[in-house]
């Protein structure tokens, strides 16, 4: 019987190259996503999709509305989302606590399951300066899962899996292709529209432009200037 797991699914492209993996590593997939108030769907419909394609058994979808606290470009629509580049320092789309909220999710219902295993599409190459995308948190966050939960003092160890936190973006497609993920079914822009297309400008777009550029592959992400 295949060993479960629960892995954080945001719809995005790396959370998709998590999903296959953990799913090639031969674990029975929960895909969980949240719903915290940020400013747009579309990355949730291209969650379900990705869920659906790579095999998940089970996906989740959580309502948690984080945008009542306000504090980032991605909850509160009063901020603007940087399109000029990378900033100093930690910029505005960072959500406070979110991915700290995320998983401590994912642990209680991987605990629920009887699954020991979490998987988290934290990098920390090409990404935007967040603090919980650095492997020190992801080692914190194991080491306060064992001390949390029954599991954890009983001798059953929670392991919290970050396996593309040292890729670059280019690694992380071509790891993807290697694995089968259609990256045309994924959102990955700050404020991509109804329809999920990319607005092109922002961090996350340009990131995930330069990765697809780097690795030698078509980028499939649909823009909205493609009209």
């Amino acid at each position: 019987m295949a060993p479960k797991a629960v892995v954080l699914l945001s719809g995005g492209l790396d959370s998709a190259t998590v999903l296959a993996q953990a799913r090639e590593q031969g674990y029975a997939c929960h895909a969980l996503s949240l719903h915290y108030g940020q400013r747009h769907s579309a990355e949730l419909d291209a969650a379900r999709r990705v869920a659906a394609a790579l095999g998940a058994v089970r996906h989740e979808v959580i309502q948690l509305d984080l945008a009542r606290f306000g504090g980032s470009a991605l909850t509160d629509t009063t901020l603007d989302v940087p399109v000029t580049g990378p900033q100093n320092g930690i910029p505005v789309t960072y959500v406070p606590a979110r991915n700290t909220v995320m998983l401590a999710l994912a642990l209680s219902w991987a605990e629920a399951l009887g699954a020991r295993d979490l998987f988290y599409g934290a990098n920390a190459v090409d990404y935007s300066g967040y603090p919980d995308c650095r492997p020190e948190f992801v080692a914190a966050f194991e080491r306060l899962a064992n001390l949390a939960t029954k599991a954890g003092v009983e001798g059953q160890p929670m392991r919290v899996h970050a396996p593309i936190i040292h890729l670059s973006k280019a690694q992380i497609i071509r790891e993807g292709l290697r694995l089968g993920v259609d990256y045309a079914l994924t959102v990955s822009c700050y404020q991509a529209d109804a329809r999920g297309r990319a607005c092109g400008r922002c961090d996350s777009c340009r990131i995930r432009a330069a990765g697809f550029a780097e690795a030698g592959v078509v980028d499939p992400t649909q823009y909205k200037t493609a009209d």
